[in-house]
């Protein structure tokens, strides 16, 4: 993952079970509805925002959570493989903060991902 004041980069390679560990950073009325692996962690698509938790350092136990509420995104693209050597599609998220790009793996079906951001944002 890349990080900068105004951009963040991370890449989904599949889609996977929630963690169990993962009510601990739920609050009241907020349930998972999909999860995703990314290089070294994992990122949770709730009812209300995205939560994405990155390992950091050699040893990876230097977690660091970012919160996305879905009310923050203004706007969202998707840019699905074009061809069978295009190995990844992106979305950008369009954010108050910033713009954040996610790199879907092919494993990862670009139209479920799709809908999953429009019913959370729409």
């Amino acid at each position: 993952m890349s990080n900068s004041l105004t951009q963040l980069t991370w890449t989904f390679n599949s889609e996977c079970e929630v963690p169990q560990d993962v009510s601990d950073l739920l609050i009241s009325g907020e349930n998972p509805v999909a999860a995703y692996k990314t290089i070294r962690d994992v990122a949770i698509f709730t009812n209300k925002r995205l939560i994405l938790r990155d390992a950091q350092g050699l040893s990876g136990k230097k977690v660091e959570i970012y919160s996305l509420p879905y009310h923050s995104i203004n706007m969202y693209s998707t840019e699905n493989a074009g061809g069978m050597f295009d190995l990844n599609s992106e979305v950008q998220l369009f954010t108050k903060a910033g713009t954040i790009k996610i790199n879907l793996n092919k494993k990862v079906d670009i139209r479920k991902f799709d809908r999953l951001i429009a019913e959370a944002i729409l």
